[in-house]
């Protein structure tokens, strides 16, 4: 029996999962338009022209260094829970995610497959795959604590300003209409709601979704459960997990700063340390692929209100972008293609790892 209830939820599974690939490729277009929409494409076409390709290539470069001291944070994380890999093979699955990451339109992300490849290198299976979702949530504490930190010390008392003397001009749209488009938006979730609660099927798919999201809740409590007690048990770990985080990422940013002044973005340092960190975390809400086109849109309208910068200018820098995490990606398709993410020796559990 528990095989043919398997057997009949198969289809089942495969279909809602065509149905979230073409869903999140709809978004990822959606945006995307909506990020070009109304520009002068003569104009994007002259500012492209502008960009000195060495910068491009050190950006890249900068990038792809960064990659690999977040890889050295996921191998600390991984030793921490006694799972003693070679850092190069670390590395080797890391591009590996980060290659499905940003590359393949499957429904299968980077995470859930370095997740799954890291137990083929350790007996500690649920460990393994448990360091790939702390590594995530660390990655993204540090964004937003990046964000939040370069906000709080060197660009709120310079959006006060600039707010204040907005009010003292003419009102934008926004905020001549902001009661309507409020109005609206209720109407509309009212709507829906109401069309979800009345109808039967509405109410079924509500009842199912609500069920869903309790089992998947229970299941990360429990995940997050152990992880707490494994990782606060080596708190220093967390540190060195965070610091280098901090340290990546900020490598990252002072690069994209470079490439903005070759391509004549006049914005202080301290608007990239908030707009781009704010601009990866809208990308990494899982409603499009690989980020595409939310991450673009939530940029550039955070760097366009933080500095008022052209907007031209700024497309071309986060479509940039966009391009160095496709180069910096590649190396994890030959990864895949040599088969050198799976294990070539013994696993070395509990103690220190093989050195060839």
């Amino acid at each position: 029996m528990p095989r043919d209830f398997a057997l009949q939820d198969a289809p089942n599974a495969a279909r809602k999962s065509h149905v979230s690939l073409i869903a999140r490729i709809a978004v990822a277009t959606l945006a995307l338009l909506w990020v070009v929409r109304g520009q002068d494409w003569r104009e994007l076409a002259g500012v492209f022209r502008n960009l000195n390709p060495w910068c491009f290539a050190l950006t890249l470069v900068v990038y792809t260094a960064a990659q690999m001291i977040i890889a050295v944070r996921w191998w600390l994380l991984l030793r921490a829970q006694s799972i003693y890999i070679e850092a190069l093979a670390a590395l080797r699955l890391f591009f590996l995610g980060l290659f499905y990451n940003n590359l393949m339109l499957g429904s299968v992300g980077g995470d859930l497959l370095k997740a799954w490849y890291v137990t083929k290198h350790t007996d500690r299976r649920l460990e393994g795959a448990l360091s790939v979702f702390v590594d995530r949530a660390i990655g993204l504490i540090g964004t937003f604590l990046l964000a939040a930190l370069a906000y709080v010390l060197w660009v709120r008392g310079h959006i006060a300003a600039r707010s204040g003397a907005r009010e003292a001009g003419a009102p934008g749209w926004v905020s001549q209409h902001k009661g309507v488009i409020a109005l609206g938006t209720a109407v509309a979730v009212a709507a829906m709601l109401a069309f979800l609660l009345l109808h039967p099927a509405g109410r079924a798919r509500l009842a199912r979704a609500a069920a869903g999201a309790r089992c998947r809740g229970i299941s990360l409590l429990r995940r997050a459960k152990d992880a707490i007690v494994v990782y606060c048990s080596r708190p220093w770990t967390l540190v060195w997990a965070l610091i280098l985080t901090l340290a990546g990422q900020s490598f990252v940013i002072v690069a994209f700063w470079l490439l903005g002044r070759n391509l004549g973005i006049d914005a202080a340092l301290r608007y990239y340390f908030v707009a781009f960190p704010l601009g990866w975390v809208v990308g990494a809400l899982p409603i499009s692929i690989a980020g595409m086109g939310i991450t673009e849109l939530g940029t550039v309208g955070f760097f366009c209100y933080l500095t008022g910068a052209p907007r031209e200018s700024v497309l071309v820098l986060v479509f940039c972008q966009r391009f160095v995490w496709v180069l910096a990606s590649l190396p994890g398709g030959l990864v895949h293609l040599l088969g050198t993410h799976l294990p070539q020796g013994e696993i070395s559990i509990d103690g220190p790892e093989r050195t060839n």
